[in-house]
């Protein structure tokens, strides 16, 4: 019988499956019963339309199997697909995600871990960029592309390697005078070895090369400028580029093709990140793509694990080169992140 007027309890649903109290109990906390019980329990609950409420339970249990992401924006694709990888891995473990952003405001950040807490989440992955965040060692913490303390594990793709993966691929191509373009934060993350990567790969090969960086208050128009002061009677004097980001590669590419440089016949350009466009498995950019779902992966069993100061400071994941169309070579199709994002 239904408690009229409430929702029904789990004493509701041990009078309805005539069990003990306990019994009940044992069947919602995963403890082994006798199979008829089990399915009476069951039954029962489902008849009376009862569903556990585990975020009460989690609270008695100091565990709410709540778990916050943090994060400057949703509208960067990178970010996004972060997001949508690390609610997937979250789901599969029954457990419940919080997103929070940030703008890219600093001060907001730590309002943010603050907020986080008191809402009682198990932990914390974070993406920041606030100089000297401080995180309580109390606090499960979890950070991607920023090292911050040798307690806090950090996990990031490799990004040395992807620069010195473009560039190799650039000259690999032809290209005898690439360029790498970077604008981002000032405070130092794992990003920043993408230059060191292609500058690493340039010396070897002793390219005549330029590393160009550029910091996100200088603003877009200031790479604009750079690149207009190196267009000289419609030509640009760089034959290959490799952008920090592919989004960064898309407002370069506009620009270009503004100024009337065809991309690739005159300049061949590669980004980062993996980039697709929505619905299909195209790549933006011709683009050293980010394990995504490995990084979401490795980030959540490392915050759900209980042995979790043992992990490294550092994990890096390998990546991989995917042409897309801003390379002199055929662009690639991936058929397992189309079958990917069916699925989610």
């Amino acid at each position: 019988m239904r408690n009229s007027g409430k929702s029904p309890t789990m004493k509701d649903v041990a009078r309805e499956a005539g069990v003990a109290l306990g019994t009940v109990s044992k069947v919602f906390n995963g403890i082994p019963v006798g199979k008829s019980y089990k399915q009476k329990v069951e039954d029962a609950a489902a008849r009376l339309g009862y569903s556990v409420n585990s975020y009460a339970r989690g609270l008695r249990a100091d565990k709410t199997r709540t778990v916050a992401l943090i994060l400057p924006c949703l509208d960067h694709s990178f970010f996004s697909e972060l997001a949508n990888a690390v609610s997937y891995e979250l789901t599969r473990r029954d457990y419940r995600l919080v997103i929070a952003t940030t703008q890219f405001d600093i001060k907001a950040e730590a309002r943010c871990i603050q907020m986080v807490r008191q809402n009682r989440v198990d932990g914390i992955i974070g993406l920041t960029y606030a100089p000297g965040l401080e995180i309580s060692d109390d606090l499960p913490y979890v950070s991607i592309d920023r090292y911050i303390s040798p307690s806090i594990p950090c996990v990031s793709s490799d990004n040395f390697s992807g620069g010195a993966l473009a560039a190799n691929r650039l000259m690999e191509l032809g290209c005898a005078k690439p360029l790498f373009l970077r604008i981002g934060s000032q405070v130092i993350g794992e990003t920043d070895k993408r230059g060191a990567g292609f500058i690493a790969a340039c010396d070897m090969k002793g390219a005549d090369y330029t590393a160009q960086r550029f910091n996100d208050e200088d603003g877009l128009e200031a790479i604009y400028r750079f690149l207009d002061g190196h267009i000289i009677d419609g030509k640009l004097e760089y034959d290959g580029i490799f952008c920090c980001t592919d989004r960064l590669a898309f407002y370069v590419i506009n620009h270009l093709k503004r100024r009337g440089i065809r991309v690739p016949e005159d300049v061949q350009i590669i980004g980062y990140d993996g980039t697709r466009q929505f619905f299909t498995a195209e790549y933006y950019c011709s683009t050293i793509v980010q394990p995504v779902k490995q990084m979401a992966e490795t980030a959540v069993n490392i915050l759900l694990n209980e042995e979790r100061s043992v992990a490294p400071a550092l994990i890096c994941l390998p990546v991989s080169y995917a042409a897309g169309g801003t390379t002199c070579e055929p662009t690639a199709f991936d058929e397992e992140a189309l079958q990917w994002q069916a699925n989610i």
